[in-house]
């Protein structure tokens, strides 16, 4: 027996931060029917949370929906536990995990998209994980997402049931190979409003960014690169140059 899958309807992983928001826009302008799918973790703050309810209501036809976690409870990362402190950015530091990595995060969001995708008879997930410019979190390398493919395709029904690789479910990470610089120039391409999205770890109530976390030292830097005005607003300037 085998599923018809809806070939174009996508389950699009959104935070509400430069680079899923650009996920989306690729998405949205390939043709997919869109499922935005964001998670309440227990995050330090809510600022990107309501940027993904403005990105997703900015479609017309995405449907948005957020599921409530707690990671927190673990602990073990500056963004899910307030008594560690968030580092500023350390553009020359050696190669290291940083602090702000969470524990297996983009493999729960992924189990549970991949959860939705099923129930929508979905056959594409898309994820903004980057390994050029980024943090240096091993969930977000190109074999990391290769692995969960395959761990998807064995252990779901609808992986079971699939004919060929066609029929598959596939995780789509078009930013993978991208420095932030050409993410943005892609956004832009694909008409995407940053002034929308919130990409600080630390950002206040109202979504100013701090401009001294790595986030916002890789967000400025891709503005800085791609040539485009950076939306951004930040507490106190935009920080490390």
């Amino acid at each position: 027996m085998t599923t018809s899958k809806k070939a174009n309807r996508a389950v699009v992983l959104l935070s509400g931060g430069l680079d899923s928001t650009t996920v989306l826009g690729m998405a949205v302008n390939q043709g997919y029917e869109c499922y935005a799918l964001s998670f309440d973790y227990g995050q330090r703050h809510r600022s990107e949370l309501l940027a993904a309810q403005r990105v997703a209501s900015s479609y017309a036809n995405v449907v948005h929906k957020t599921i409530r976690l707690e990671l927190g409870d673990f602990g073990g990362s500056a963004l899910t536990d307030n008594t560690i402190d968030v580092p500023d950015a350390s553009p020359d530091a050696e190669e290291h995990i940083p602090i702000t990595y969470v524990p297996a995060r983009n493999t729960v969001f992924l189990s549970l998209a991949v959860a939705w995708a099923e129930v929508l008879d979905a056959q594409s997930i898309f994820i903004g994980v980057n390994a050029v410019d980024y943090s240096g979190y091993p969930d977000c390398r190109p074999e990391f997402i290769q692995a969960f493919q395959r761990a998807a395709r064995l252990g779901t029904k609808a992986g079971v049931e699939a004919d060929n690789d066609e029929q598959a479910l596939r995780i789509e990470t078009p930013l993978v190979d991208l420095s932030k610089a050409d993410i943005i120039r892609a956004g832009i391409a694909h008409g995407v409003d940053y002034s929308l999205t919130v990409s600080c770890y630390q950002a206040d109530a109202q979504g100013a960014a701090c401009g001294r976390c790595d986030s916002c030292y890789l967000r400025r830097k891709g503005f800085d690169e791609a040539n485009v005005a950076d939306p951004t607003i930040y507490t106190n300037g935009p920080g490390i140059g």
